[in-house]
């Protein structure tokens, strides 16, 4: 791994603590990440959702708000359908609450990971359609590409709102309602103040819209629904789905992460406790992208997803112990499979596609639903596109993770005719296509990464924000790290770098794959670190060293602690190396 570091001009890093009031180590990390400007500095720091913009600005959302309206006021028939991930489910969650709140009574639906295939599908529109045509049928998270589901629904004489935020690949939908602020993609009519927001992020500007309809018009309901109170659902799908906690991004995830930590949902109180989610401690952003995310979304991976949408909206506390608990173990399960499969697509690699820019992974007995996470995990083990594929009779399907710097998107225009779908982000894509046709794509998904990012991609780097002292590393420093929060895509965790330091004990290993540290300041103050599965090289004591660690808060036993977490360590080098 190479460890980078560009020194910014300590003029311009004074300067701007100065002006601010805040320490030259977060002046630093302000500039790094693009922030400057004194004014714009202090709203970050302190998001508000007064600093929300209106909603109508956003295009089509006053026509989408309008149509729920007259929807309310005729008491019409609604039918929900929301895509399986986190994102989906918690747009499902919040739409349906809205709507109950009003007096309906929406029917939803999520489509079923093996029968329907991703989205807004005809075999998912037909099963919703089961109970009878509705009034108005909204697809979440789903539906900017689906031309022939859209008009199909139109053609039944149903009304249509498509609330999406995936690219759009084809032509703009020629019927319906559609809120993506990708469409038209980069044209100048593109909506770049919503472009980070995710589907729950849209749902939630559609709810405010509608409250102001409503609202303008005396609506006794509009008055006592307080909207704030559901920001913990946004903050799930927000976190769950990586999109750039930028923006309004900034202000929902962070007023939601908070709403979350006093939930008054059973549901999500009940899947909190199953994933060991405290509840009187503070909630980061890695409770929901490893401990509540992977088990929302277990139950589409695995079975229906509706059961997490239904365990959200539940008043029933046994219902949601009961299925929270499902949850679990169907993640359980997802891991167990999870662990297979990546072993199996690691021995590919190493066998067969180790000289290959980009790899595509196959196996018969691959479960489809898992091999997502599976793509994630060796894409960044060997810093390349991956894309692994599961049996479903005839077709191959699954996802593809990309790495730094190589769009997805792109990648994959260049090498579409051999797939029968697919589309997603820069960094992850849904895929699938026919199993005669997996030789050529490898061919060809090889060739288009080559195109796109050379002959090399780039060693993995990591990026050193910042280099400390073990002086500064203290409750002064975390308060002031506190105020960045929550981290993410588009607001990274700051890696540190603390030069020349020596461990005062040998590291002390733990579960065979992680060690504990420590390291000793000039006062005399121990330092205490853990790095996570780097046991197999420990770093020697009584040798100076470079450590490069996250700084956070240890809840344990009733006490907070300040930890180091270690992701790498090198011999002593200049800090500027």
């Amino acid at each position: 791994m190479r460890w980078t570091y560009q020194p910014l001009p300590a003029g311009r890093v004074e300067a701007l603590s100065q002006q601010t009031g805040v320490s030259p180590v977060l002046a630093e990390l302000l500039l790094r990440n693009g922030h400057a400007d004194a004014g714009e500095i202090a709203g970050l720091l302190q998001p508000a959702l007064a600093a929300l913009q209106d909603p109508f600005r956003l295009r089509n959302l006053e026509a989408a708000a309008q149509r729920l309206r007259r929807a309310i006021a005729a008491g019409e028939e609604v039918v929900v359908l929301g895509d399986y991930d986190v994102d989906g489910v918690s747009s499902t969650a919040l739409l349906v609450t809205v709507l109950r709140h009003f007096g309906l009574r929406p029917r939803f639906v999520v489509p079923r990971r093996a029968e329907d295939g991703y989205g807004l599908s005809r075999s998912a529109i037909d099963r919703a359609l089961e109970a009878g045509r509705p009034g108005l049928f909204i697809a979440l998270d789903c539906g900017t590409n689906s031309l022939e589901e859209v008009a199909y629904l139109l053609g039944l004489g149903i009304d249509v709102l498509v609330i999406d935020h995936h690219r759009s690949k084809e032509q703009v939908l020629a019927g319906g309602v559609l809120i993506n602020p990708h469409v038209p993609a980069d044209g100048p009519e593109a909506d770049p103040a919503w472009l980070n927001l995710c589907t729950v992020g849209l749902v939630f500007k559609l709810a405010h819209g509608l409250l102001k309809l409503l609202r303008a018009e005396n609506h006794p309901a509009a008055f006592a629904f307080r909207l704030s109170s559901h920001l913990d659902l946004v903050a799930l799908g927000t976190i769950a789905d990586l999109v750039p906690l930028r923006g309004e991004n900034r202000i929902l995830a962070r007023h939601g992460l908070r709403m979350l930590e006093e939930t008054q949902r059973p549901g999500l109180r009940a899947l909190m406790e199953v994933a060991g989610v405290r509840r009187n401690q503070p909630i980061m952003p890695v409770d929901i992208s490893f401990r509540l995310g992977p088990r929302i979304n277990a139950s589409g991976r695995l079975a229906d997803a509706a059961l997490s949408v239904e365990l959200l909206l539940s008043e029933n506390g046994r219902f949601c112990e009961e299925t929270a608990r499902q949850l679990d173990l169907f993640n359980r399960e997802r891991q167990d499979i999870e662990r297979d499969i990546t072993a199996e697509a690691e021995r590919q690699i190493e066998e067969h596609y180790a000289a290959d820019p980009g790899v595509v992974l196959f196996n018969e007995n691959w479960h489809p639903g898992v091999v997502g996470i599976v793509a994630g995990r060796v894409s960044r083990k060997y810093n390349r596109p991956c894309v692994v594929l599961g049996n479903e009779g005839d077709m191959a399907k699954g996802s593809g993770r990309s790495v730094e710097g190589i769009n997805l998107v792109q990648v994959f225009g260049g090498c579409s005719e051999h797939l029968s779908s697919w589309g997603g982000h820069p960094m992850a894509v849904g895929v699938a296509l026919a199993k005669v046709r997996l030789d050529a794509f490898r061919d060809s998904f090889a060739a288009a990464v080559r195109a796109h990012a050379g002959d090399e991609i780039a060693d993995r780097e990591l990026t050193i924000a910042a280099w400390l002292s073990p002086a500064d590393i203290g409750e002064e420093l975390m308060a002031e790290l506190e105020r960045l929060h929550p981290f993410g895509q588009g607001n990274p965790e700051p890696v540190f770098g603390v030069a020349g330091v020596s461990l005062t004990h040998r590291p002390e290993v733990f579960k065979e794959q992680h060690f504990r540290f420590q390291i000793e300041a000039a006062s005399g103050r121990r330092l205490h670190g853990v790095a996570w599965k780097l046991a197999e090289r420990l770093p020697p004591t009584g040798v100076p060293l470079d450590l490069a660690i996250e700084l956070r808060w240890n809840h344990f036993n009733g006490r907070k602690l300040l930890q180091m977490e270690l992701k790498d360590w090198r011999p002593a080098q200049p800090p500027a190396a």
